[in-house]
């Protein structure tokens, strides 16, 4: 009987052993290193047009720096250089999608968001290609933020939701606890408006949203894509022998990035006397690197 219960012991110990050198290799094996992609608005980044080229704005038309509160992105690839044709690079994210509506949609119920300065996506560098890229291509989805509207003799803030991707299938979204029935697809530059309770919504002429992309020439990008092109300063690489997450901020201009076209020559956004909304595209990417 003792013999039993000193096996018992002795067993019992050599589990309790076994377990704690398992936990303690575990905690002593360093993560598995990240991609990690982190998103920035910036209302003083310089503002470009569908060229990469520093922009104005036309006469007749007025604009404002929105406060984005979060966006979403339906696609990023990373680029070699300014040759690589979109598509052919490294694809590191691309968000879901659905014929729900008819066409070939972003599927925005399934959408990923993040605010400013927030981790968008998170991917292990294993599942990475190793390589140097000189470019990032972003297609933006989703952009939501407060804008400034002058009603009534006075200036009031509101919640503007822009629907910026080539196609976007909506079900339903709210905005400041007033909700949106939309159950169909929509094209770029549709929009939800609300303040104080008002709620309105419109569509953007086609092509008018901005999408800067400064590999015009070497690199086109379909007309309504709105996949947004950006240059690393110092490259982006990728050894694949990495023990830490490097972190790429992705910093959109958002400087005066939301126009319309103005009745009263005010530089107000004056829904009521007639102006128009014409777009809501970001105005620049510059990504950075952080290991």
């Amino acid at each position: 009987m003792k013999y039993i219960k000193l096996c018992i012991f002795l067993i019992s110990g050599l589990i309790m052993s076994c377990s704690e050198d398992n936990d303690g290799n575990q905690q002593q094996n360093p993560s598995e290193p990240n991609l990690v992609i982190k998103l920035k608005f910036d209302a003083n980044q310089i503002r470009l047009n569908n060229l990469g080229q520093p922009a104005t704005i036309p006469s007749g038309n007025a604009a404002q720096s929105p406060s984005i509160n979060r966006m979403s992105a339906n696609y990023i690839e990373l680029a070699p250089t300014a040759l690589t044709p979109l598509e052919t690079g490294e694809i590191i994210y691309v968000g879901s999608e659905t014929t729900a509506g008819g066409a070939q949609a972003i599927n925005f119920q399934n959408a990923v968001f993040a605010g400013n300065n927030e981790t968008f996506i998170t991917i292990p560098l294993t599942e990475v290609a190793s390589g140097n890229y000189e470019w990032v291509r972003v297609s933006l989805a989703y952009q939501e933020g407060n804008i400034i509207v002058f009603t009534n003799g006075q200036d009031i803030t509101g919640t503007l939701a822009s629907f910026v991707g080539y196609n976007s299938y909506i079900t339903t979204f709210n905005l400041n606890g007033s909700t949106f029935d939309i159950n169909d697809n929509k094209p770029q530059g549709f929009w939800a408006f609300e303040a104080l309770g008002f709620t309105t919504q419109g569509q953007a002429p086609e092509g008018s949203t901005t999408v800067p992309n400064p590999l015009f020439d070497s690199s086109p990008i379909p007309p309504g894509s709105c996949v947004v092109t950006g240059e690393f300063e110092n490259g982006l690489n990728i050894t694949g022998n990495e023990t830490q997450d490097i972190t790429v901020t992705l910093s959109f201009s958002i400087n005066n990035s939301f126009e319309w076209t103005e009745v009263n020559a005010d530089g107000k956004y004056q829904p009521e006397a007639g102006e128009q909304v014409v777009d809501m595209g970001l105005r620049g990417l510059i990504p950075s690197v952080e290991n």
